[in-house]
């Protein structure tokens, strides 16, 4: 398979714009669709800045941007993304009408977090070629993405948008079975779960909270996941220290009563008109710490790329 080609992403908001930087900085062709004409104005120019910050001048060709799917050129794209908002009705709708114009065998993947790709292809003639393709934000910062199969989508085209994936820089999760919340959030969520129950209930701070995450055992996490550290450390040690802390640890069947209260009094973090969620905000602590985080991300992927390089 050639190393460049042509990607049509779907939906220019700030998933499907980071997704189009990855590709673009990579030296594909970059095609983008997206209907609000304010958001496909600014488009170009939040694409090339973002391509940027990846180190490799951005790409020498300019994104191509589009208002409907209809005025797209499907005859040659090697791959097609779907970013647009999270309904299932609006993705299953854009997927049908995806079928009509891209033509197989072309994979069709939705960048969707929360819905299956077997519930958004459902009733398509062409489900084998539709995956999950999940992104994490900020997308063309961070180097995972999980390809995501469903029971009816094609081992040869999952392997083949892995490798298409590898081949702009990323690194692909294989998850073998559409689950809700595939892997990482799976795994995000159970932590998240028990972190705002610790500030819930008065044992610590939020900054604490994070601190003990940042400076303890996530820590380790850039040199191993949690199942090969544990193979280092001793499975032995976990399992009894599993004993003794699981009856304690947090099993809510629905999102905390401090998080809904939050979301409630409209203290959802930065985005926030009151600048308020875990923290409280300015517009130059916002600023400072966007910029500090995206540095951040840019060292911890030169020591991954670094190591995939010496493999």
């Amino acid at each position: 398979m050639s190393t460049v080609g042509k990607v049509v992403v779907v939906g220019g908001g700030t998933m499907g714009c980071a997704v189009a930087a990855i590709f673009k900085a990579a030296g594909w062709a970059t095609h983008v669709v997206e209907a609000d004409e304010p958001t496909r104005l600014a488009l170009p120019g939040k694409i090339d800045a973002a391509a940027r910050t990846l180190g490799t001048g951005g790409g020498k060709t300019s994104p191509v941007i589009y208002g409907a799917m209809a005025d797209v050129d499907w005859s040659d794209a090697d791959i097609v993304i779907e970013c647009i908002f999270e309904d299932l009705s609006l993705k299953q709708a854009v997927f049908a009408e995806l079928e009509a114009l891209c033509p197989a065998p072309t994979p069709l993947t939705s960048n969707s977090s929360s819905f299956p790709i077997s519930q958004i292809g459902k009733g398509l003639a062409t489900q084998s070629r539709m995956l999950g393709l999940h992104f994490f934000m900020p997308a063309h910062l961070v180097p995972a993405v999980e390809v995501v199969s469903s029971e009816t989508s094609d081992e040869a085209t999952a392997l083949r948008v892995g490798e298409i994936m590898r081949s702009v820089g990323k690194k692909p999760i294989r998850v073998k079975r559409d689950i809700p919340g595939f892997l990482a959030n799976r795994i995000q969520h159970a932590l998240m779960r028990e972190a705002i129950a610790l500030v819930e209930e008065g044992f610590a701070s939020a900054e604490d909270v994070d601190a003990a995450v940042r400076y303890g055992f996530g820590f380790r996490y850039i040199a191993a996941g949690p199942l090969l550290q544990k193979d280092l450390a001793g499975i032995d040690i976990h399992c009894a220290a599993a004993a003794t802390m699981y009856p304690y640890l947090r099993t809510d069947q629905e999102p905390s009563a401090y998080m809904r209260r939050l979301v409630a009094d409209g203290d959802m973090g930065v985005k926030s008109a009151s600048l308020r969620g875990f923290y409280q905000w300015t517009p130059e602590k916002v600023a400072a710490e966007q910029k500090r985080y995206e540095t951040a991300l840019l060292k911890a992927a030169c020591i991954l790329l670094d190591e995939e390089a010496d493999h």
